[in-house]
């Protein structure tokens, strides 16, 4: 199957916490990074990296869906000068999962309007090329409507 016809990529998001030196707070979690899934269906997240300061886990089993009535969102982040892939995250108990992915500008936007933590992270290349692909397929910029003086 190509990518143009393709609207589903499988990712796996990387999350990090940063240990703090603040009398409030003594951690900080983000997401740090999106890259291709290459693990089995199902695989349990995985720390990537820990040491005195940091921990990355790495959280496979999400998906990229792009949907054409996105199309504009896509179109937006992809023309940006740092074009990114969304993701939304939730702390529940003391643990920190990432719930959703998306490069839409205007999905990420309807997340941050509702109160959702959402970082944005580096869109890696071969993502841009399947983004990049589904836009100029199926975006058409709405025509601009002419005023009216009165």
């Amino acid at each position: 199957m190509s990518q143009m016809n393709s609207v589903n990529y499988p990712v796996a998001v990387i999350m990090q916490r940063t240990l703090l030196h603040d009398r409030w707070n003594t951690e900080a979690w983000e997401a740090y990074g999106v890259v291709n899934d290459i693990f089995s269906p199902g695989a349990e997240p995985q720390a990537m990296l820990e040491d005195a300061r940091r921990r990355q886990v790495v959280y496979p089993g999400f998906v990229l869906t792009l949907h054409r009535d996105e199309a504009e969102g896509y179109f937006l982040n992809v023309s940006s000068p740092e074009p990114r892939v969304f993701v939304q995250w939730r702390e529940d108990e003391g643990e920190v999962k990432p719930a959703f992915v998306t490069v839409s500008y205007n999905e990420a936007a309807r997340w941050m309007d509702s109160n959702e933590r959402v970082d944005g992270v580096a869109m890696p290349p071969e993502i841009f090329a399947w983004t990049g692909a589904f836009v100029e397929q199926h975006y058409r910029p709405q025509p601009k409507k002419m005023r009216r003086r009165s």
